[in-house]
C-alpha cells in the first residue's frame, strides 16, 4: 500500500490548495481503484475537501472561524487559560477540533473521485509561517 509524507510550507492563517500533489502521488502509486487517507500531524490545522472556484469561499470561511475564535487577546475570550504559545495558539486548537485532521478521498480509474469544483486543502490556523506535514496512504 502506497504511502509518502507530503509537506506544506505556510505563510499565516488560510486555505492552502495542494490537490494537484495529491492527484501526482495517486497517479504515481499505479493503483487505479482504493481509498486515499489523508492525515495532518499537528494539533494546530486541519484538512478540508472545499470549493476550488470561486475565492470568496475561502475568504468567508476564514472569516467565519475568526470570529468563531478570535485571538485570545480579545475580551470575549479572556478566559482561555492556554496562552504562552501566542494569542492565535488556543483558537487554533479549536478551530482544528471543529475541523479534521483527517479525511479519505475514494479512487477510481487512477483518479481522485472529486466533485466538479471540489479541492483539498490545509486549512492553517496559526499567523506564523509554519512547515506541515500531510500522511498520504492509498490502500486498496
Amino acid at each position: 500500500m502506497p504511502q509518502t509524507i507530503i509537506s506544506l510550507s505556510t505563510h499565516g492563517q488560510g486555505l492552502y490548495e495542494f490537490t494537484d500533489e495529491v492527484q501526482a502521488f495517486v497517479r504515481n502509486s499505479g493503483m487505479t481503484e482504493g481509498l486515499l487517507t489523508m492525515f495532518v500531524q499537528h494539533t494546530s490545522c486541519s484538512l478540508l475537501i472545499q470549493e476550488n472556484a470561486d475565492p470568496d469561499v475561502q475568504h468567508d470561511l476564514k472569516e467565519f472561524f475568526r470570529r468563531l475564535a478570535p485571538p485570545s487577546s480579545d475580551p470575549s475570550m479572556r478566559w482561555m487559560r492556554h496562552t504562552t504559545e501566542g494569542e492565535d495558539d488556543m483558537p487554533a486548537h479549536i478551530k482544528a477540533a471543529l475541523t479534521a485532521v483527517s479525511i479519505g478521498v475514494p479512487v477510481s480509474g487512477g483518479h481522485l473521485v472529486l466533485g466538479t469544483w471540489q479541492g483539498i486543502y490545509l486549512f492553517e490556523h496559526r499567523d506564523r509561517p509554519h512547515r506541515r506535514q500531510v500522511v498520504l496512504h492509498l490502500s486498496a
